[in-house]
């Protein structure tokens, strides 16, 4: 397993990052939490791009539970078969909509374990939806923050859980908040998973990376 940073150095790294940009928001189009959790659900292995496209036109026409329970399950696949497992996931959506209406009031609940409840919904999930909505720090830790995390020496672990505490026990306290943004962006588009862009790269000066691509 890859070294733990010191708190200085991890320290600077968020440092760099905020400078870099101070606001990241996450590439997910919504516009309440409702859209923001039926996004979340549907982008698992699939590109936050091809969500996008296909939820367009989907949340003009179903941005409440009671509205996608209107539109129905044949609805919602046409509008999502472009995504990869569509008809899972439009089993998923439909039955957390019901679920949604039947027991949360149709709103949208703000507690991890409520969340976790509804179907589709994992910790990953749920932890973008506590993050993006509620501006909870919760880490959501996905496949360019394991490796970010590993390669760096910012949050080493052999899992996405062990993963998830080291970023709660090592970030310093005024970061945690967008963290994983800042985290999952440079793993998107700097720290890639096949010839990371390490000439570019503006913490490469602090990563522990020993490959590194110059």
């Amino acid at each position: 397993m890859a070294k733990q940073l010191n708190y200085a150095t991890i320290y600077e790294i968020f440092t760099r990052f905020r400078a870099a940009e101070a606001e990241p928001k996450g590439e997910l189009h919504h516009v309440n939490a409702y859209t923001l959790v039926v996004a979340v659900a549907l982008s698992a292995q699939a590109t936050d791009a091809g969500v996008n496209k296909a939820t367009k036109a989907l949340f003009e026409v179903a941005d409440t539970p009671q509205k996608m329970l209107v539109l129905g399950e044949d609805g919602l696949i046409e509008h999502i078969k472009t995504i990869g497992l569509f008809r899972t996931k439009a089993k998923n959506v439909i039955k957390m909509s019901q679920i949604l209406v039947e027991q949360f009031g149709g709103e949208v609940p703000s507690s991890r374990a409520a969340l976790q409840s509804l179907p589709g919904v994992g910790r990953k999930t749920a932890n973008v939806v506590l993050n993006m909505w509620w501006q909870m720090p919760a880490q959501a830790v996905d496949t360019h923050i394991f490796r970010v995390g590993n390669r760096a020496g910012i949050a080493p672990g052999r899992d996405v859980d062990v993963v998830e505490r080291a970023i709660e026990d090592h970030v310093p306290a005024q970061f945690q908040q967008h963290a994983h943004h800042w985290l999952i962006l440079h793993g998107r588009y700097t720290c890639v998973a096949r010839k990371p862009k390490c000439g570019a790269c503006l913490i490469r000066d602090l990563c522990l990376f020993e490959e590194k691509n110059l």
